[in-house]
Parts: C-alpha cells; sequence; structure tokens
C-alpha cells in the first residue's frame, strides 16, 4: 500500500511549503524509498501558463509539457521525483474536467456538487501521481495556499476524506509561523495554536507541526505548542531562517528526527537517511573561495520568485567551480543605450538575459548583447535571450538596422525572429506553446558540445516565435554559428558567436534541469568563463 504525505500551511503564506516538502522528500530518498510529489494549487487558472511572473512567480516546465507552479522547481533540485501532467492539479484543471464530464452526461443526470464530484477528482489526481512510475512507495501532496482560504476548502475537504479512506497510510505535516514580537520581546504561539485549531474543526488533525521561525524554539515553546495543538512535543519541530542557503533545510529536519518521525507514523522502516552527497556538496558551497558577479538583465527583478530557476543554476554553476557568486539586478527598462549598458554592468563578469514575453524592457536587453559581443564579456541568453542576440547581430554585423522581433515589431524589415507556422492560427493562449522536451543535435566544434559532451542532447521549452531560418546563412557568414538545431524540423537551438571567449545562447530552458548536486553543463561552463574574464580583467 502506497503510503501519503500531506503537508499544509496555516498562519500566512510564503512559509516555504514547496522547500519543506521537497526537504522531506529528500530525507525519504535518503532512506531508500522512491517518491512521487504533486502541487495542489487552490486557484481557477488551469495552470499557471497565462500568469504574469509578478503573479506567480516563473513557470516550471516538464518533459511531457506541463506548465506548472514553480515548486516543482524545488522538488526537481531536491530529490528524484518523476515530474509530469500528473504533478500539478489546479481547481480549474478540476472543474474544467467535471464541467466537461456534465456536458458529455457522464454523471446520469444527477447534480454535480463539491462533494462527491470535486473532491472525488481531487482524490483521483492524488493516486495518480503515485502510478506515474512502479514502485513509488510515498506520495507527497503539497497543498497550495493557507488554512482557512475559501479557495483550498475542497482540498482539504479531499484531504480529509482521502485520510478517513486510506487509514494508517496517510499522515500530515502542517507548516505554520511563530513570530517574535521585538515589542513585546516574546514569541507568540497563539496563530499556530489559531491555524492549527482552524484545522482540527475541517477535520484534520496535524501528526507533525513544523514551526517557522527567525530563531530556533526552545523546548518551552515547544512544550506549549504541543500541549495546545495535540502534538507530541518530539514531533513539533522548528525551522528557522538557514544560515547560508536554502539546501541546508533537509539537514536541519533530519537532525530534529523529521524524518524518522514520519517514517514511524507511517509504518515504513526508519532507515538512517543517508546524505553523503547532499553534505558533501554544502560543505563545497561553505568553501568556496574568490567571488564573481553575474548581471541578470530583465524585466521581473523585483518578483524574488520570477527567475528562480535561474538563479539557482547560477549558484550551482558557482558551486561546482568553487566560488562564490553575486547576482546583479539589471533592470533593462531602465537601459536606453549602449553606455547606460556599460555603466550598469561595470562590475559584472558576465551577463545573463533570460526568458521572457512581450516589448518592455527588449531594447535594453539588445544593449546588452551588444556590449558583450563588443566587449569580449562571457553573454548567456536563455529563450529571449537568444532572440537578443540574433537581433542585436543582425542589425550591428549584417547591417540591418530593421531587424527585430514579430513579437516586438509586427510588421518589422527583417524579422529574423517570426512565430512558427503553425503558432498563426491559434487563439487560445493557454497550453499553446511550443512545451517539453525537445531533441537537439549538437555539432563540434562548440562550446556548447563542450558543455555537454554529447552530440544528441534534449532540453525543455516554452515559446511561440524561432530563429528566422531565412537569415541563417547571411548570419553564418558574418559570425554567427548555429551550433544546435532540433533534427526533424530543422529549428535553430543554440548559436554561439565565432571568436567570442563565451558567447553562448539557446532556445530552451536548461535552468529546470539544474541541481545542486548536478548543475547543468552551460551553468557551469558559463561561470567558467566569467572567472576566466575576471582573472583577465585582474
Amino acid at each position: 500500500m502506497q503510503k501519503y504525505v500531506f503537508v499544509t500551511g496555516g498562519v500566512m503564506s510564503s512559509l516555504g511549503k514547496g522547500l519543506t516538502a521537497a526537504s522531506i522528500g529528500k530525507l525519504l530518498e535518503a532512506k531508500g524509498l522512491k517518491i512521487a510529489m504533486i502541487k495542489a494549487d487552490p486557484y481557477l487558472n488551469v495552470d499557471p501558463g497565462t500568469m504574469n511572473p509578478f503573479e506567480h512567480g516563473e513557470v516550471y516546465v516538464t518533459d511531457d509539457g506541463a506548465e506548472t507552479d514553480l515548486d516543482l522547481g524545488h522538488y526537481y533540485r531536491f530529490t528524484n521525483s518523476p515530474l509530469s501532467q500528473a504533478s500539478n492539479v489546479t481547481t480549474g484543471k478540476i472543474y474544467e474536467t467535471i464541467i466537461k464530464q456534465e456536458r458529455r452526461g457522464d454523471y446520469l443526470g444527477k447534480t454535480v456538487q463539491v462533494v462527491p464530484h470535486v473532491t472525488d477528482e481531487i482524490k483521483r489526481h492524488f493516486i495518480a501521481c503515485g502510478k506515474q512510475e512502479e514502485g513509488i512507495d510515498v506520495v507527497l501532496i503539497e497543498i497550495g495556499g493557507t488554512v482557512g482560504d475559501i479557495e483550498s476548502g475542497p482540498f482539504l475537504e479531499a484531504v480529509r476524506q482521502f485520510k478517513q479512506e486510506h487509514n494508517g497510510n496517510c499522515m500530515n505535516v502542517h507548516i505554520t509561523y511563530v513570530p517574535y514580537l521585538p515589542a513585546a520581546g516574546e514569541v507568540k504561539t497563539k496563530p499556530t495554536q489559531h491555524s492549527v485549531q482552524m484545522l482540527r474543526q475541517i477535520g484534520i488533525m496535524p501528526d507533525v507541526i513544523v514551526c517557522r521561525c527567525e530563531e530556533p524554539l526552545n523546548d518551552e515553546l515547544k512544550r506549549k505548542i504541543s500541549l495546545f495543538c495535540s502534538v507530541p512535543e518530539k514531533r513539533v519541530i522548528d525551522l528557522p531562517d538557514v544560515e547560508h542557503s536554502i539546501y541546508e533545510v533537509p539537514i536541519y529536519l533530519r537532525d530534529q528526527g523529521l524524518d524518522g518521525a514520519i517514517a514511524d507514523l507511517l509504518g515504513l522502516e526508519n532507515k538512517p537517511s543517508t546524505l553523503k552527497t547532499w553534505e558533501s556538496m554544502l560543505q563545497s558551497m561553505l568553501a568556496c573561495k574568490g567571488e564573481i558577479t553575474v548581471g541578470i538583465v530583465g524585466k521581473y527583478l523585483d518578483h524574488a520568485d520570477a527567475y528562480k530557476s535561474v538563479f539557482e543554476s547560477l549558484e550551482h554553476g558557482a558551486i561546482a567551480a568553487g566560488v562564490q557568486l553575486t547576482i546583479e539586478k539589471i533592470d533593462s527598462e531602465a537601459i536606453g543605450s549602449l553606455e547606460e549598458m556599460e555603466q550598469a554592468a561595470n562590475e559584472c563578469d558576465g551577463l545573463l538575459v533570460p526568458g521572457g514575453f512581450g516589448p518592455r524592457g527588449w531594447e535594453g536587453m539588445v544593449f546588452a548583447a551588444q556590449y558583450c559581443r563588443e566587449k569580449g564579456i562571457p553573454y548567456f541568453g536563455i529563450c529571449l535571450g537568444m532572440q537578443v542576440l540574433c537581433v542585436e547581430f543582425a542589425r550591428n554585423k549584417l547591417g540591418l538596422s530593421g531587424a527585430n522581433s514579430t513579437e516586438m515589431d509586427h510588421d518589422c524589415n527583417d524579422p529574423i525572429i517570426s512565430l512558427l507556422e503553425e503558432q498563426h492560427q491559434v487563439e487560445d493562449k493557454g497550453g499553446t506553446m511550443r512545451l517539453g522536451a525537445q531533441a537537439c543535435e549538437l555539432k563540434q566544434p562548440s562550446k556548447a558540445y563542450s558543455a555537454y559532451g554529447s552530440k544528441n542532447i534534449s532540453e525543455r521549452h516554452r515559446h511561440r516565435l524561432e530563429f528566422n531560418n531565412a537569415y541563417i546563412e547571411r548570419c553564418q557568414e558574418a559570425g554567427l554559428a548555429f551550433v544546435g538545431m532540433q533534427p526533424e524540423r530543422n529549428l535553430v537551438e543554440v548559436v554561439e558567436v565565432a571568436g567570442h571567449p563565451w558567447m553562448v545562447a539557446v532556445q530552451y530552458h536548461p535552468e529546470f534541469k539544474s541541481s545542486p548536486t548536478k548543475p547543468h553543463p552551460l551553468f557551469r561552463d558559463f561561470v567558467l568563463a566569467m572567472i576566466e574574464q575576471k582573472g583577465v580583467r585582474g
């Protein structure tokens, strides 16, 4: 019988449920268990694919083309959980399925209600997550939102029913906030008590309480939470802000015995958790010497999670290279000339232009590519960042002053970047881009081939526009190398500027396949190029 761990949150949002769930997954895998993870989001969007990054942060993409919540990025970086369409469910997806069934007459004339029809569909997704692969022992289910939200009510009711139907094979980890009030000089447990009381009113008894806090909780506070929340004291776990990195969280939770408590509650063999590789990575991170600065030239920089996977992947590359990384955020909207770009990036050892949509800040990104190309500064372009590189090259090396992307100027004279033919007929925005894993063939010699060490690779995509192949020959003659192509449709995947120390851009999203113990090869080599650049600059 598969086991299920439900992760819920109370008091407030942004407590780190995703990180905690991923850390629990890491600990269970360290016991030799195979896990699967699913994020249940209460919003009415079918998926986050149509959301502005300021609304929801980045959209994480799986191999099978699911546009999902950013917490799946945490799952990938921490665990070996399979990630697919079955790994993220929303209220919108649930209702979309039910309404289609009702229109077909599948309910045989019955009144369709939240209970049992909505809750049954939610439970079906819980079970489907555990069937993605053979041999899954534990399914971790993170419930988005906060206990007490109107939106999350059906999901929590489904959890209550599921625990009753699978008695002995389910447990709940409830994450709350224990604030410190400076004016009173006290740590307050009342918000946690109220959150647990609300959860119990729904019919869910927490088995473990994880308390987010500024500093570790003393034994007296844990006893108080234990007494008022009816949870054994040893299952009251504090999780203060970590000192160095989010990758310390699994170690901190293990040292408090959370993995053992979960194993005991689910009747699993309580083997010691083996985290040698993870601990070695943390030691390497703490031992990093020297420092490099990378400039992120984008337009969603005010939202901490908009480029989450990019930031983390850069950190992975820095750990592998043994250096400390400083990220300089450069607002592309504020850049109106090459001189302003040079001034903004003066202290940077390299620039990265990440993905994005729309014309806002576009010209500032083009200046970033020009600055790097002309000054020999390492440049890494991702998705939109590749299109930026190609347009800049066409304007300033081919002399095509009207070169642009049709996304930015539909009637431009030289559409270097244009819509795929099949995209012209698309009306719905959700789930209609080029999504998921696609094959790519790399040419050698090239920096991309040197990084991967392989001719055939697979990477994840999320975009509508492509390089216009009518300009390939002219660009090649001027020194733009097309070193990666999608073999079946001859789509441009990787470009490099010939003779440049390291100017590489890709149409796909390599940040979705990087982890701290296995950094993505392109991020690793980009960091190495910046180290070399810093040495050249002295």
